[in-house]
This record gives C-alpha cells, structure tokens and sequence, in this order.
C-alpha cells in the first residue's frame, strides 16, 4: 500500500509540475560563444485569471473585495503586488537560470541592465494565474511567457523564441501570498530556461 501510495504522489508531482517549453522560432546556434545575455521583463500584455482579465481590471476587482474584508487591506495590498515585479518575480527568474547554468559549470551570465551584451532575452509575460491556499487544499499560481532572445542593437531581430506555457508556483507547506506563489512561476520558468539551454546552447 505505501508503495502504490508513493508512485500515486510521484504522478502526481510531475503532473503538477510540469511546464510546457516550446521553440517558436530559431535555434540556439548564436548562444554557444556568449557569457553575458541582457535581460528585460514586458508586462505589456499581461493578462490574468481565466477569464484574461487586463492587469487593471485584476488590481481594480481584487482591491476592492480585500477592502470589503477590511478597511484599507486593498491599499496595503496595491503596494505588495506593484513591488512584487522588482521585488521578487524577477529576481527569482534571474536566480534560477543563473543557478542552473552554474551548477552545470557554464561561463555564462543573465542579467539585467548588461548594456554591452550583444544578445537581450524578454520575458514577455503574458498570462498569470495567482493560484490560492486555503490551508489543507490549494491550487499551485501559474506563469505563462514568451521567451525572446533579440539581437540588442535591433530588437525587432528575433534570434530564437521559446513559448513557456502554465509554469507551476508552489512550494512545500503553506504560502498564502499570492505574489509569493507566482513568484514560483517564474523560478521554475527561469529553471526550465536554464536546463534547456544547458541542453542545447552550451553543450561544451
């Protein structure tokens, strides 16, 4: 029974985790001799919730039930989730491609304001779902992006795209910050980039 039971869990945390990554366009030939990739984050065509609400329509509605529940919780929460962008969303991204690209000993940085980089990634975000914690049931926060590697002197020149779809935000326990899950969205999006690349741009 304790084995049936751990095959059940071990399905079930690959289902969960699971994210789709797909190449759009291109290839990762001209990634090979590169040690700095710029990197930039475009929330202009930000969708979130099932129903693709804008990001103001989201802001607007979540606001105003958080101050039904309380006087002034939607203003404290406004400040959260503006500051989530800088605060841990990107951040968390950066980490993870960065960690993994390390651990598998590439001589290969991504960063944001490289300046001299001939090559710059967006991270175009496109759909989120905030996920939820009731305690003993939740539901995982979900990222969807487009990957764009661009020549830096011409963003329009897209080298390669990889469309990132559903990534999972979860973590072991409880988290009932919604920008603390999504948070988790973009480190496995960021750790899923970094094994693909890995895998195919810096096999040396």
């Amino acid at each position: 029974m304790k084995k049936l039971f751990a095959l059940a869990f071990m399905i079930t945390a690959s289902v969960a985790f699971a994210q789709d990554m797909d190449v759009v366009k291109g290839d990762f030939a001209f990634l090979g001799g590169e040690k700095e990739i710029n990197v930039e984050f475009d929330y202009s065509k930000l969708t979130l919730m099932k129903e693709k609400k804008t990001e103001a329509q989201y802001i607007d509605e979540r606001a105003e039930d958080l101050n039904k529940k309380g006087k002034g919780n939607g203003e404290v929460w406004k400040k959260k989730w503006n500051g989530a962008r800088e605060g841990i969303w990107q951040p968390k991204f950066l980490e993870l491609v960065n960690t993994i690209l390390t651990k598998a000993k590439k001589d290969v940085t991504f960063q944001e304001g490289l300046s001299s980089a001939k090559y710059t990634l967006i991270v175009e975000v496109v759909w989120i779902y905030p996920g939820w914690d009731v305690s003993m049931m939740k539901q995982p926060a979900k990222v969807s992006t487009n990957l764009k590697f661009v020549d830096s002197a011409n963003k329009s020149n897209v080298l390669l795209e990889i469309k990132a779809e559903e990534a999972p935000g979860d973590q072991w326990g409880s988290q009932f910050s919604n920008e603390t899950r999504i948070g988790e969205g973009f480190a496995k999006t960021g750790k899923s980039l970094g094994q693909m690349l890995v895998k195919k741009a810096y096999k040396k």
